[in-house]
């Protein structure tokens, strides 16, 4: 209906071409110039939803439900179905995986003895550094598939430790363990190391590692997504947020990996909310208890 006032064509004819009535142009054009209360919030709304979805690279990837916590972190008053219904009129949609998805598992050595499992799907833990798990996935690039190794923490989720190598290896799955065990402050006997029964894994040298740390090693099944079901978690955010929905393609190994550099170390960890944290993202929810354990302990 804009099209009649930018070139100025008669109301009537256009209309009559159109099929549309000439109550509804005029209705229209008098909610345009006198928008109602419920309009004007939508309005200023909206506004709010871009400026949360356009705050970060990754961030165009929020639905409203993630949308809605960052408003209430914010301090913004606002229902939920309000910030999905504005949402869905202007066509803003959150992420989501698509179908056929499978992340690529790691192959079980039958010569090699697996340590039990000590969580038996139990992914929860009552302070940092208590539980990891661990897993492997693949990301296709224009000069081959590169491997990403990470080693989660059940408590907050963060990504503690990762690495990539073009082969799934012992080598990659014990520099993402290096990585974690440098970056964090391990008490023996505390941790719990959960990955699946997959040869790199069940490497003497990698099993020998953890008793060096003093992680106790711990197995759920091959291939069985709900034996490391926190991990599997994570490859299908990653592909999800980083790939599928920008539609992203790395021409190089080196190009995902810098990819990766940014999501798991400049979004994720530190930025991304996740309602499982109560609105906070992994960095910010250990923060809040590192802080409430040095208050218990004035």
């Amino acid at each position: 209906m804009s099209f009649i006032d930018v070139h100025g064509f008669p109301a009537g004819l256009v209309l009559r071409v159109l099929g549309v009535p000439t109550s509804t142009y005029y209705d229209w054009r008098t909610r345009r110039a006198n928008p109602s209360r419920r309009e004007l919030d939508d309005a200023t709304l909206l506004e709010q939803i871009g400026k949360i979805r356009s705050v970060n690279e990754f961030a165009a990837a929020y639905g409203s439900p993630r949308v809605w916590l960052e408003l209430r972190r914010q301090g913004v008053h606002v229902g939920r179905k309000r910030v999905e219904r504005v949402m869905r009129e202007h066509g803003l949609q959150g992420a989501h995986l698509r179908r056929g998805w499978r992340h690529g598992s790691t192959r079980q050595d039958p010569s090699h003895r697996p340590a039990p499992d000590l969580l038996e799907r139990d992914f929860t833990a009552s302070a940092p550094d208590r539980v990891w798990v661990a897993d492997l996935t693949r990301i296709v690039t224009g000069e081959g598939v590169v491997w990403l190794a990470s080693v989660r923490d059940a408590f907050s989720n963060r990504v503690v430790g990762w690495a990539t190598d073009p082969r799934a290896t012992t080598t990659l799955v014990l520099t993402a363990l290096n990585h974690a065990l440098r970056s964090r402050d391990i008490r023996t006997g505390q941790l719990i190391f959960h990955s699946d029964k997959g040869a790199q894994y069940t490497a003497l040298r990698f099993t020998q590692r953890l008793v060096d740390a003093g992680a106790a090693p711990s197995t759920g099944s091959t291939g069985d997504s709900y034996d490391n079901a926190l991990a599997e978690n994570l490859w299908s955010t990653i592909k999800i947020e980083l790939m599928y929905w920008p539609g992203t393609t790395f021409a190089t190994r080196a190009e995902a990996e810098h990819a990766l550099i940014r999501y798991l170390d400049g979004w994720y960890n530190p930025r991304r909310i996740q309602a499982g944290l109560g609105g906070l993202s992994p960095d910010e929810y250990e923060d809040t208890y590192h802080r409430a354990q040095r208050d218990d302990h004035r």
